[in-house]
């Protein structure tokens, strides 16, 4: 174990987290060669394999379970380090790494790149996290600095702070019947068949509560993980959708979906920037947090203005 490094601990914990030795390369801007072969010396230093090989696909082995609890302990440790000696160092510096889910993808990058303007010597990283679990673990390894997400863990020991208003409502295609309606009672949606997130995220979380509240039972047509293949299948006319406005601004000024005046929507959520209690961030990672406290509620704002109106 004395012959390890944490260049093989950093690609070792990429690899698991792709689990594919290809991907693992380019997020860390290497040859695939490279990382196979920094992942058999870490394998060879502790003389136990790490991943089953089977042609292209890997996966952990019990031991590959077990060192990559220690492997992010050690990194995340490592990354703190760092932070604190840039704290004392007094610069505005160095790289922030922030985790979305996947909704937030759609105006974050816009933020951060006014972010960038401000900040040029601070290099930026964006992981957009699978689900909600994905982004957390990233959080409790310290792989990332902050994330953005709607639905914070509430059993998990982290600081939330809410930036900006969430808005959510219910698309439908064009042509659609409940279009004629200026005002669309929730009972009325019962007979339509919707188009639903999966079960874990914010969004899916947020629709059952506003439906179980109005005590309407929706008829489900089909569950997709995307945002854009939910929105292509409304689009085609196979069902209705309660989606995030933040993800509908193209779509809905081309026109290709409309907005139901649905009774008591916009159901109205929170975006917030979340992190462990115990970290401390980085300058980088605070300058950010100061800068999406200050600046994210009046840019979404005139986004979500311009789309209600329209």
């Amino acid at each position: 174990m004395k012959t390890v490094t944490f260049r093989q601990l950093r690609v070792f914990s990429e690899v698991a987290r792709q689990l594919s030795f290809v991907r693992a390369a380019e997020a860390l801007h290497l040859t695939a060669p490279a990382v196979t072969m920094q992942v058999k010396e870490l394998e060879a230093s502790i003389e136990l394999p790490l991943f089953h090989r089977e042609g292209r696909k890997i996966a952990l082995t019990t031991a590959g379970e077990y060192f990559l609890v220690y492997a992010r302990r050690l990194l995340g440790t490592l990354k703190e380090a760092d932070d604190a000696m840039a704290r004392l160092r007094g610069v505005e510096a160095g790289t922030l790494s922030v985790g979305l889910v996947s909704t937030a993808k759609y105006f974050v990058p816009q933020l951060l790149a006014r972010f960038r303007e401000e900040h040029p010597g601070i290099e930026v990283r964006i992981t957009v996290a699978a689900n909600r679990e994905q982004l957390i673990t990233l959080l409790q390894g310290a792989e990332i600095d902050l994330a953005v997400m709607g639905r914070p863990p509430k059993e998990l020991a982290m600081r939330t702070e809410a930036f900006a208003a969430h808005p959510l409502v219910i698309v439908a295609p064009v042509g659609h019947p409940l279009l004629e309606l200026d005002h669309v009672p929730v009972a009325a949606l019962a007979p339509y068949r919707f188009i639903v997130r999966e079960p874990d995220s914010g969004t899916r979380a947020a629709m059952e509560a506003f439906f179980k509240r109005h005590r309407v039972d929706i008829q489900v047509a089909m569950q997709m993980p995307s945002n854009e293949t939910i929105k292509q299948a409304v689009i085609a006319g196979m069902g209705l959708a309660f989606l995030s406005l933040h993800t509908l601004g193209l779509e809905l000024r081309a026109g290709v979906l409309k907005r139901l005046d649905v009774e008591d929507t916009p159901v109205m959520r929170t975006w917030n920037l979340v992190r462990p209690q115990s970290r401390t961030l980085s300058p980088a990672a605070e300058a950010f947090r100061y800068f999406m406290l200050e600046r994210a509620e009046p840019h979404l704002r005139a986004h979500d203005e311009a789309l209600l109106a329209s």
